[in-house]
Formats: structure tokens, sequence, C-alpha cells
């Protein structure tokens, strides 16, 4: 049976879980509080401290559970045995999971564990001068859906702030009306994701940006440092009826919010095809490759 130590994530644990990120900081993007307390309906995530590490076990619905890479400053080594030890009392396959390239090569020893690339996981990292700057041919198309926007759109950006959230569930509530949420579990899983983030903004402190239009909240994005250089962002929705307003909320919360840190990371495109181009189409600087490790009988 599973250790009776490991306890559910819940909002007051942040302090604990920011500062092993702090002491250790993380390359991948599930690696942040927010994004495991907001999922947390959905993979309903367990922890433990050992090895002077948080080791971390996700039980999503409907699938088997499986482990995240351990983060701390202690014995990385032996806290991976130690969750490996953990899972099988779980599952019949033992998986540690959105395991990076450097934890692999650093940690891993590799005549006990296989590892596998999962592409479909990695997540995209760009240059946030990219990204604000839009300059050269290959943003050339990026661009102009953005000049486009500008010239037809007269409009406000808002930093998010608590006077703001009850406008951010609205316009999630009419993205979820267009997009046909309830014929959809992915969507539907995500919509309640959002709305535990924004109606925990204040305890979670993340950044959030708005595009306004007629005092309506037409586009929104969610993000919050990752590491030193590093931005994650999590969420981004828009009003898909309204020319470059993807364009516009990307472009803008990069330049309000993040335009002093080197590298805006983007999240993973879950092997979706339409996802996969409309992330490749902002020209990655490089990828965040991640493995799963099984270990060997």
């Amino acid at each position: 049976m599973v250790s009776d130590d490991f306890k559910p994530i819940e909002i007051q644990h942040k302090g604990t879980f920011d500062r092993f990120f702090l002491l250790d900081p993380p390359e991948i993007s599930e690696l942040t509080f927010t994004n495991l307390f907001v999922w947390r309906h959905k993979y309903h995530p367990i922890w433990l401290r050992r090895e002077e590490c948080l080791l971390i076990i996700l039980r999503p619905e409907g699938g088997a559970p499986f482990g995240l890479p351990p983060v701390g400053s202690g014995n990385k080594a032996r806290a991976l045995d130690v969750l490996v030890q953990q899972l099988k009392q779980m599952a019949s396959e033992v998986k540690i999971c959105r395991v990076s390239e450097d934890f692999a090569k650093t940690y891993v020893d590799h005549d006990r564990y296989d590892s596998f690339l999962d592409r479909d996981n990695s997540d995209y990292v760009y240059r946030s001068q990219d990204l604000i700057g839009l300059s050269g041919r290959k943003y050339h198309s990026k661009k102009n859906h953005l000049n486009r926007f500008l010239k037809n759109y007269r409009f406000n950006y808002r930093e998010m702030d608590k006077e703001l959230v009850e406008g951010f569930l609205s316009m999630q509530e009419k993205w979820c009306q267009i997009r046909e949420c309830v014929e959809s579990p992915e969507l539907l899983s995500e919509d309640y994701a959002i709305r535990v983030a924004l109606t925990h903004f204040e305890e979670l402190d993340y950044r959030g940006g708005a595009i306004e239009i007629n005092s309506e909240i037409e586009a929104f994005s969610l993000g919050e440092p990752l590491n030193s250089n590093t931005a994650v962002i999590h969420i981004e929705k828009a009003n898909p009826d309204i020319p470059g307003l993807y364009v516009a909320i990307n472009q803008l919360f990069c330049q309000n919010e993040w335009s002093g840190i080197e590298y805006v990371n983007r999240e993973q495109d879950l092997g979706i095809d339409g996802l996969r181009r409309a992330k490749e189409s902002y020209h990655p600087h490089h990828m965040v490759k991640k493995y799963t490790l099984v270990p060997k009988q």
C-alpha cells in the first residue's frame, strides 16, 4: 500500500512547493504549484518529502498513476528510487513521466532505466524578444495579423487584478460557448482548471493580462516565472471571431509582463496537429525535451 505520508495538494502547501522550486528551479512547465493545483481535479496529485526532495505522483482519471521527476536540493537519484518503490505499490507498470533531458542525463542510471522521448509533452520555448518584436521574414504573417488588429480595433490592455477576475470568468464562459465545451471532456476539464486559477488569483500569485474591447474582455493570458530566465504561459484564450486577437494577446502579454526575461515557455502541444502547427508557427528557440522512464526488469 502507498505510504500514508502522501497527501493531496492543497492551497496551503504553496509555500512548501515554492521553497523547493526556489532551491531547484524547474525547466519543465508542469513543475509550478499553480499548474499542479489548478489541474488537481484531473490528475489528483499527491506528494511527500523524502531525501530532501519533493516526490509527486499524478493519478489521472481513467489512467494509470505516474511520477514526476523529484524536485529539491537532496539526493535525486535516491529520491527517484523511493518514488519508484511507492509507484510499484500503486500500479502494475511503473513510469516516471515529464523527465527533462538534463535530469535524465544527470540523475538516471540508464543500466536500470529505459527512457523514451515524449515529443507530445515536450515544451516549446521562445525568445521573449522574438514574441514581442515579431521581426524578420519568419514572423511576417504574424506581424501582419497584429497590425490588422491594431488598425481595426480600439482596445485597452489591462493587467490582471482582483477587480478583473469577474471579467476573465465571463470571457472564459463566452469562449466555452463558442467552442462548445460541453461536447468535449478535455475542454470542460480545462474550463474547470481556468476557473480554479481565477478564483484563487490572489493566493496563487501568477500574472495575467487581458485585451478589453468595448468594455468587454475578449482575450486573456495567465503565466508566471518558471525559473530565473524563463516565464511559463499556462493559459491563453481569445475570441476566435476577432481576427488577429490571438497574436495580439500573445504579443501584448509578453511585452507588458515578460520583456525583462529571456525566454517564454508556451508548454506542450499534446500531439494535437492544430496546436503543433500553431506553436511551430512562432518558431521556438528550443524545445525542452521530456522523457518517460521505465525501470528495467
